[in-house]
């Protein structure tokens, strides 16, 4: 049986949303909405080796991962528009789960 981590509800197996208050339940290891990968491994990544596009392989998105390694990060500009976004905590991996710092 799973039980809500805000409140404490009891909740069925199967549940998504905490139908008492709301929140969003763990689904096979991983809060929905925020992705299992570190963001100061992905902030990292993109800092020191983003032109080559490891912080996207790290994150699961391969195919863009590929794109800025032929294109050496879009010649840095692209590198440079992600290592805001993961600062800003708006990165997102693979799944469309939010890197967030926390």
């Amino acid at each position: 049986m799973k039980y809500c981590s805000k409140c404490g509800t009891e909740l069925h197996d199967d549940a998504v949303i905490c139908p008492k208050c709301g929140c969003a339940v763990e689904g096979q290891g991983v809060l929905l909405g925020k992705s299992e990968k570190k963001w100061i491994i992905t902030f990292l990544l993109c800092f020191f080796l983003g032109a080559m596009g490891a912080h996207r392989f790290y994150v699961g998105r391969t195919g863009s991962g590929i794109a800025m390694l032929l294109t050496v990060g879009g010649l840095g500009i692209w590198a440079l528009v992600d290592l805001i976004v993961i600062l800003c905590g708006n990165f997102k991996d693979s799944k469309g789960n939010m890197i967030k710092n926390s």
